[in-house]
């Protein structure tokens, strides 16, 4: 004899899903909710220009990323030795100044210009002097003299080289560093404070070239 129990669970059960089956269809049947997929949302196409503009960067861009793409095998060894070469620059900037040129030897201290040359150099400064420019006549005593320091020793002075650099040059003689000292300083007013050079200031710069280029004129 069937158990009165189980059937009553089972028509429990069915009326719950009949029940529940009935409110699905009540809730698809209202139109007030959507139920279908939205439509996809039409995309207006860019404007005109905009087009031209990506179409001429196609044109100029694509051969190029086909030939980058076609050739990546080979490029990406060169992109890397090019990185290893910067590198190795970089490094040796940090330690050329410890393996660098060698260090000029230091000049004797009897040297001197040639005698010959000083005179001409002094003759025509005091050509520049006597007509009252006594800034070219400095400028003209040191860039000469630098000239004569550089003939006799090449490697001390460099395009970069300044006059307050040879002045402070420990391979120098004390009387060149001295006249440097003088010239250098005069020069420097007269370019970069802007201030005229006179008569007082041409004979100290003479006069300290001519203690060493001559010992006495």
């Amino acid at each position: 004899m069937p158990d009165s129990s189980e059937n009553s669970g089972t028509s429990v059960a069915g009326s719950d899903a009949g029940n529940n089956a009935d409110a699905w269809d009540s809730v698809r049947a209202d139109s007030d909710i959507q139920f279908e997929p939205l439509p996809p949302r039409e995309i207006e196409p860019p404007p005109a220009w905009l087009q031209a503009i990506g179409e001429f960067f196609e044109a100029v861009f694509a051969p190029l990323a086909r030939f980058l793409a076609g050739s990546w095998p080979v490029l990406k060894w060169v992109l890397l030795a090019l990185l290893v070469a910067m590198i190795a620059a970089i490094v040796w900037r940090l330690v050329e100044p410890y393996f660098g040129r060698p260090k000029a030897e230091p000049v004797e201290e009897y040297w001197q210009p040639e005698r010959e040359q000083a005179r001409a150099l002094l003759e025509d400064a005091d050509q520049l002097a006597a007509a009252g420019d006594y800034d070219a006549a400095v400028r003209l005593l040191l860039a000469r003299s630098v000239g004569q320091i550089a003939e006799a020793q090449p490697g001390l002075v460099e395009p970069s080289s300044t006059a307050r650099e040879l002045a402070n040059q420990p391979s120098l003689p004390d009387k060149a560093r001295t006249a440097f000292g003088v010239i250098a300083s005069g020069v420097e007013r007269s370019l970069f404070a802007l201030q005229d050079l006179g008569q007082q200031d041409w004979q100290a710069a003479r006069t300290a070239y001519a203690d060493f280029a001559l010992e006495k004129l």
